[in-house]
């Protein structure tokens, strides 16, 4: 059974930074990929940053090109997703996702994230202006 586990969420000041991380279990992380979602109250999830684990392949929503970073550590089966220069916007419920690459990339990319079925629990990211 695939699980995955998120945490590094908190209240942050403006302009702060977090670190996330999803922590994947049952899962070959170097066979597939990872995304990040977010979730603000009120909006449709949306897709943050993707990650291959084959290639270490990248890709980031407008919204948070130049201040969030994924990276994958393959010898803990975990992704990352640091963020720096947090804005009131960011504030939203973080989830990641786990799948074949291109189902997540299709997910994080052009919003079909109700196609993914493997899903943390979420961890809340509250930044406060």
């Amino acid at each position: 059974e695939v699980q995955l586990v998120e945490s590094g969420g908190g209240l942050v000041q403006a302009g702060g930074s977090l670190r996330l991380s999803c922590a994947a279990s049952g899962f070959t992380f170097e066979d597939n990929a990872i995304g990040w979602f977010r979730q603000a109250p009120g909006k449709e999830r949306e897709g943050v940053s993707y990650i291959s684990g084959s290639l270490g392949t990248t890709y980031y929503t407008d919204a948070v090109k130049g201040r969030f970073t994924i990276s994958s550590d393959s010898a803990k089966n975990t992704v990352y997703l640091q963020m720096n220069s947090l804005k009131p916007e960011d504030t939203a419920v973080y989830y990641c996702a786990a799948d074949h690459s291109w189902s997540v990339y299709r997910a994080v990319v052009g919003g079909g994230y109700r196609d993914l079925e493997v899903w943390g629990q979420g961890t809340l990211v509250t930044v406060s202006s």
